[in-house]
């Protein structure tokens, strides 16, 4: 199995990162609108702006580097461990739009809400 790309590096660490609510990728607001979410490019944030404040959100708690999921006891426990190589939040706090839960069921891709508390 090749190897997967790996995801942006978040360029800031401040007030400006977001995290996907479907994937938890996290990176800031302008790498989200250039180039999209590495593990949900079916979102298509890249091509529309307003994408990015729906499919992400700025509240999210903590963040941990993956560089090989595949082999990182903490990415499967966390379910990131068949995604890209990238920084990922613990948890988020906001579930996906309804819409936007229905375009994964659309393109087959698991999707699961937050727990709530």
């Amino acid at each position: 199995m090749a190897a997967a790309a790996a995801a942006q590096i978040p360029t800031s660490f401040g007030h400006e990162l977001r995290a996907c609510l479907r994937c938890r990728l996290v990176k800031t607001y302008d790498q989200f609108r250039e180039s999209g979410c590495e593990n949900c490019p079916f979102f298509k944030m890249d091509e529309d702006n307003e994408r990015v404040v729906d499919c992400t959100t700025p509240n999210f708690t903590g963040i941990i580097s993956v560089m090989d999921p595949s082999r990182s006891w903490a990415a499967r426990w966390l379910r990131i461990g068949r995604f890209a190589p990238g920084c990922y939040t613990l948890a988020v706090s906001e579930a996906l739009p309804e819409d936007l839960q229905n375009l994964c069921e659309d393109e087959r891709v698991q999707y699961v809400p937050p727990k709530r508390v």
